[in-house]
């Protein structure tokens, strides 16, 4: 299967002009510009199925693309893009940042990464409601990275709650550590590589549950097992060490950031009519923002309109310059 990802983490020393968290139809349309502007772009994220527009099956209102097409494969289409011009993608999820200082920091799972300026493109794909036990249990065996902490659960058994291809991902890699993975999809399919997904159904170590819907999270000290409704309607227990949660909501994706940025009363990030956030050189553009109106094209003229917001203010420039061959 063809990839636009580097397989190499940057170097934690190495310092890009921009970093663009969110690899979605904002994020990318910002790395073509901050590329082709010269700026060194490098763009995080969690993977190309992970988005809205990356489930999104067909679109048929996209300009320029007359076919109806997949958002996966006109994200692709994006990102080749972005590549040609040199902007570079990495698969990671940021967990912290330091946006106050200069350079500011993204510290993810694969590695830690510098830049003078940061867009925020993370979308709205966050959950607002947990399940009861979920956070009074985080951390003690609730996690939301198996990169991070499999190696905790070695030879016990956990379960992995989510339909998309960054839950898959993650329950193969506790397939090293853990004696059984329980993988409860709420959904009838994943929305993930074919090969993938046929590689988890049939490994020794997985049980699949289909269609079915965690209610509770389950211990005292730390986790002891999770309560989970069937196609049916029955609730069922499930004994485990551990629960890895990797579910969608529609809240915007900001709890990385730490309390650094305001939010509005819904949720979203604050920013001016360039993009730019209280914290100067810090943008914010596509559905995380609340008057953000939910098609990929207006994503995508947000993504341009602060990546040339972002070149000018790394060059000291006053007023943007826009150029159409650009």
């Amino acid at each position: 299967m063809e990839t636009f990802f580097s397989l190499n983490v940057p170097r934690e020393e190495e310092l890009y002009d921009v970093a663009i968290i969110g690899g979605g139809p904002a994020g990318t349309t910002a790395a073509i510009y901050t590329a082709r502007a010269n700026l060194k772009t490098l763009v995080i994220d969690k993977g190309i199925a992970n988005g809205a527009l990356g489930i999104t099956s067909k679109i048929a209102n996209y300009p320029g693309i007359v076919e109806e097409i997949s958002g996966e494969e006109l994200l692709r289409r994006m990102r080749q893009q972005a590549q040609s011009f040199g902007a570079v993608f990495v698969q990671d999820r940021i967990q912290a940042v330091d946006l106050l200082s200069e350079p500011k920091m993204l510290f993810g799972n694969g590695g830690t990464y510098a830049a003078k300026a940061v867009i925020i493109a993370t979308g709205s794909m966050g959950r607002g409601n947990r399940v009861p036990g979920e956070d009074r249990l985080l951390g003690r065996g609730v996690s939301y990275c198996a990169t991070c902490d499999a190696a905790f659960f070695r030879n016990a058994e956990v379960a992995v709650v989510g339909s998309s291809e960054e839950a898959v991902d993650e329950a193969l890699f506790l397939t090293q550590f853990a004696s059984r993975v329980h993988y409860l999809s709420p959904k009838r399919e994943i929305h993930a590589d074919p090969e993938l997904v046929k590689e988890l159904t049939e490994h020794p170590k997985v049980i699949m549950y289909w269609g079915v819907t965690l209610r509770e999270v389950l211990g005292e000290e730390k986790v002891e097992a999770i309560r989970y409704r069937t196609p049916i309607g029955t609730e069922e227990t499930l004994p485990v060490a551990g629960v890895f949660i990797y579910l969608q909501g529609g809240h915007p994706i900001t709890d990385f950031l730490g309390g650094q940025l305001p939010l509005s009363e819904g949720g979203c990030l604050v920013v001016d009519s360039e993009y730019q956030t209280v914290v100067p050189g810090v943008y914010a553009v596509g559905d995380v923002l609340c008057n953000h109106v939910k098609q990929a094209v207006v994503a995508a003229a947000e993504g341009a309109v602060a990546a040339m917001a972002v070149e000018k203010q790394l060059r000291g420039r006053k007023k943007l310059v826009v150029d159409w061959s650009k």
